[in-house]
């Protein structure tokens, strides 16, 4: 199947072109040449990545780990540009772990189009910084959570977890298998995280929040994140997870690259739900903030195009580093050669923007999804 996509303004990740017309072939873009007759005023930009979705379209991930569930949550958020995502398990039990596995492997092996591979954000986390994880599933590395990560029809395996609750050898043993393990809700010291990145931990799971605060005496998680210059950091720029100056600091802190978006997003995105059930509580939205009963943040309903646009609006940040901050960065974050950037041979994952910033299509290997 061959199509062929124009736009005004293109980027393929690296520079901007004028007037330009991309050949798609088979899911691929298999070339990229002028033409005259451009839509006005539009953008044509790399597929935004996710590593951080609990849900979307009503549903999430922990209440139903289905086929259905990824669908709705890749349908849901392919609206907002996202064209590849690692669907997010937060804490629960073996069983759900397992389940959740099961499920993503079958979607992968299916060819579903976007899921990546699966985020484990916990259970082996810190209690005193848990946030709404469920304490009662808190719990060490045990060696079946860790034959369940080293499974190898996956995808790509992200597992988010507190460095004093686990121990350096296995997260050698994790990231020798090509985990990527990332450091977060966790009350670590800097010496306990310099630990875990030595042992080959590669990131933060969104910076600042549920993690020991930099002090003058104790650097804590977020210290060693905004001076380490291998690591990567991920941002919720929803405007209530992070004050615009924290934001700020780790973009002026970080390498450049090292610094991505993500959304942390729960059920309601793309919905009108106001309410959901979350283990044994309810999560309630008011606004764009989703609190539990104890009023404590609960994800977001945040969506990639909104992070991008309060990246380029809120932050005063350019337009093309905005852009890869949720789309490049992300990829290079996971390894992936063929996604975050648009180039001949490159997979057809596409989100065309209005001068607004928002999302008019997107494009999966080539197949619009907004009807």
């Amino acid at each position: 199947m061959q199509q062929v996509l124009s736009a005004a303004q293109f980027f393929d990740g690296f520079v901007w072109q004028s007037n330009v017309e991309l050949l798609i072939e088979n899911g691929r873009i298999a070339d990229i040449r002028p033409c005259r007759d451009t839509p006005q005023a539009t953008y044509l930009v790399p597929g935004f990545i996710d590593l951080q979705v609990n849900g979307g379209g009503g549903v999430l991930f922990n209440n139903a780990p289905t086929i259905d569930t990824l669908r709705r949550m890749r349908q849901a958020h392919s609206r907002f540009g996202t064209t590849a995502l690692l669907p997010t398990l937060i804490t629960d039990q073996l069983a759900v772990m397992q389940q959740s596995a099961d499920v993503i492997a079958a979607a992968i092996a299916a060819g579903e189009p976007g899921i990546l591979g699966i985020h484990f954000e916990g259970p082996h986390l810190s209690a005193p910084k848990k946030g709404v994880h469920p304490l009662q599933h808190i719990r060490p590395l045990a060696e079946a959570e860790m034959q369940l990560y080293l499974r190898k029809d996956l995808g790509q395996v992200l597992l988010t977890l507190a460095p004093e609750n686990v121990t350096p050898e296995q997260i050698q043993r994790l990231t020798a298998a090509g985990v990527k393990v990332w450091l977060g809700h966790s009350n670590a010291s800097a010496e306990q995280v310099l630990q875990a990145l030595a042992a080959g931990a590669q990131g933060f799971t969104h910076l600042y929040n549920a993690m020991s605060p930099l002090t003058s005496r104790e650097p804590g998680m977020v210290g060693v994140a905004l001076t380490d210059s291998q690591s990567w950091c991920g941002l919720i720029l929803d405007g209530l997870h992070l004050h615009p100056l924290a934001a700020k600091l780790a973009v002026l802190a970080k390498p450049r690259g090292k610094v991505l978006l993500v959304t942390d997003a729960m059920s309601p995105v793309g919905t009108d739900e106001t309410e959901f059930d979350f283990f044994a509580g309810k999560v309630t939205r008011q606004g764009n903030k989703l609190t539990d009963s104890s009023g404590a943040l609960a994800g977001s309903v945040l969506d990639m195009a909104a992070a991008v646009r309060y990246a380029v609006n809120t932050l005063q940040l350019d337009l093309a580093e905005s852009l890869r901050m949720a789309a490049l960065y992300p990829a290079q974050a996971l390894g992936l050669t063929d996604r975050g950037q648009a180039q001949p041979g490159h997979r057809a994952d596409l989100v065309q923007l209005n001068a607004q910033l928002q999302v008019q299509q997107c494009w999966i290997n080539g197949e619009a999804q907004l009807g």
